[in-house]
């Protein structure tokens, strides 16, 4: 295979590779950050301010007077859809962003120096690929409504599989919220990419980004995790309130955003931040990470 006009992004993986790397990482990400996954959703759809009083309630709903082993078991509801989204996330994301990249590359390379210059235009297409890779990312809707719907509105789905809902409701209710999902994913991809690219650029040094130790796509994870929870924030709210709510629900994502802004006030675009940074930034930071060293690692084989 021929060498890339950017060194920066060094050998080029088998495409087998990428798909292993980054699923495998999607398959660790979801054994271990399930549960966090489904406290953030809650958090975000709660239209109560959150205190100590009523925290318990917001996060375990139903199990909220259970014993400790209960309250547990309640924080992983859809876990069959969240399995087939978040293995299918990880390898579209993390394995597409390279071809994207790729392709931008072979293509719009020389654009991306001239205009960036030769030491920025490499990081740039890094994010750019990134971009496009979370805008295509609305194709895995269906999966990730049904999943937040399990975390936080699971009436509307009880007793039905993915082939009656579809019958039931039209597939075109499982595609609800796509703009504000493309409208969320493409800055939040950029900056996840982006914010990787740029820490491995200007705190390693590093003229091959695939090259990077362990340590340093770690620290690197961190960069671009942060960058793209904070930037997502946001629209993430609107997007999961759409998507929680009732088949039947025709509110859109305006009249949510005016209501929040009358309602709840500006912070309302925030909620969950900081849990999602604590503990939803983690989980990112765990699979990126994971992904960035196993899918050159695979390289080597296949």
């Amino acid at each position: 295979m021929s060498p890339p006009a950017d060194g920066k992004f060094g050998k080029r993986e088998s495409g087998t590779a990428r798909i292993l790397g980054s699923g495998a990482s999607g398959i660790a990400e979801l054994i271990v950050f399930h549960p966090v996954d489904t406290v953030a959703k809650r958090l975000m759809s709660s239209r109560t301010s959150s205190s100590l009083a009523n925290l318990n309630q917001i996060i375990f709903r139903s199990a909220a007077a259970s014993p400790v082993h209960q309250k547990f078991l309640s924080l992983f509801p859809g876990l069959g859809y969240a399995a087939g989204y978040k293995v299918a996330q990880r390898v579209y994301k993390f394995g597409g962003q390279p071809w994207f990249r790729d392709v931008l590359d072979r293509n719009a390379g020389g654009w991306f120096k001239r205009t960036f210059g030769d030491r920025t235009g490499g990081m740039v297409m890094h994010a750019a690929a990134g971009s496009l890779t979370g805008i295509g990312e609305v194709v895995l809707l269906p999966l990730d409504v049904l999943k937040i719907k399990m975390q936080t509105n699971p009436d509307a789905i009880k007793g039905r599989g993915l082939v009656k809902l579809v019958t039931d409701e039209g597939l075109a209710s499982l595609y609800r919220g796509w703009g504000w999902t493309m409208a969320r994913n493409a800055p939040g991809s950029f900056a996840l990419f982006g914010g990787s690219a740029a820490a491995k650029e200007y705190i390693f040094r590093l003229t091959d980004y695939s090259a990077a130790t362990w340590s340093q796509n770690f620290v690197a994870s961190i960069a671009g995790a942060v960058a793209s929870i904070t930037v997502a924030a946001p629209l993430d709210v609107v997007k999961t309130r759409i998507q929680n709510a009732n088949f039947g629900s025709t509110v859109g994502g305006a009249a949510i955003i005016r209501d929040m802004v009358r309602t709840e006030g500006v912070g309302a675009f925030f909620k969950g931040l900081t849990p999602k940074i604590l503990v939803v930034g983690p989980k990112l930071v765990f699979s990126y990470t994971l992904a960035q060293t196993l899918i050159p690692a695979f390289g080597k084989y296949v």
